[in-house]
């Protein structure tokens, strides 16, 4: 069994398109668990709408944590509200992370509505240095899978980094497991964060992280990440 645990604050836009996306699978045994931080818009409701199981949240970290507590599935998929699966998507997941018998896995990742330029800047800046240094430095974003067991083993996402929790989860699991880039398929994601930001302002946010990163340690202070930020309601 495999369950699905995706943390939530006021996704009401993007959350029905990626629940739709998982329902086109044609996966029965598999549990979709959303983690929820107080939504003050329509997100509970359509989550309930399709069926999923609902606690509580909080920033990431806190919310994939607060959803593994409750996961049946003896595999975890954490997905971020605005991703869309592609047809096939967790069929070639599964069956490549068991042929490779990995541990935790992470996807390519490729905007839902980018051109050329943009897709083959997200191929030279991320896709292709994640791939190529799978095998001595771990990435992980948007998308990850991963054994419960070993999940449990390192204690989940650490919930006092500030920003880049996912690279830094899948490092800790790939020290005492097998980490790997999943390449039979690939995960489709929005551009809001560098719409709203700026290309600019937010590539250098993330090489910033990454350079930080590379001394062993995660981000605990100076960069942050505003989960909510990049959705139209606030709260009060």
């Amino acid at each position: 069994m495999i369950s699905i645990i995706i943390p939530t604050y006021n996704e009401e836009k993007y959350l029905p398109v990626l629940l739709e996306s998982i329902k086109k699978q044609g996966i029965k045994d598999l549990e979709i668990i959303v983690s929820d931080n107080k939504s003050t818009d329509r997100t509970i409701i359509i989550a309930e709408k399709y069926g999923c199981l609902i606690t509580s949240g909080g920033l990431p970290a806190k919310g994939r944590n607060q959803g593994a507590k409750i996961a049946k599935g003896d595999i975890l998929l954490f997905l971020d509200a605005d991703v869309v699966l592609p047809i096939g998507f967790i069929k070639k997941s599964i069956s490549e992370f068991n042929k490779r018998n990995l541990d935790v896995a992470s996807y390519k990742i490729l905007p839902k509505k980018g051109n050329k330029i943009v897709n083959g800047g997200f191929d030279v800046l991320y896709n292709w240095p994640a791939f190529l240094s799978q095998g001595f430095l771990p990435h992980g974003a948007m998308g990850i899978m991963v054994k419960k067991k070993i999940f449990d083993k390192i204690g989940g996402f650490n919930e006092k980094i500030k920003i880049a929790e996912d690279h830094y989860f899948v490092r800790q699991v790939a020290e005492v497991g097998k980490f790997g880039i999943i390449s039979s398929t690939k995960l489709f994601i929005s551009l809001r964060r560098f719409k709203k930001d700026g290309y600019t302002k937010t590539l250098s946010k993330y090489l910033a992280t990454s350079i930080y990163m590379l001394s062993g340690k995660p981000v605990k202070r100076g960069i942050s990440y505003n989960f909510g930020h990049y959705s139209n309601k606030k709260k009060n």
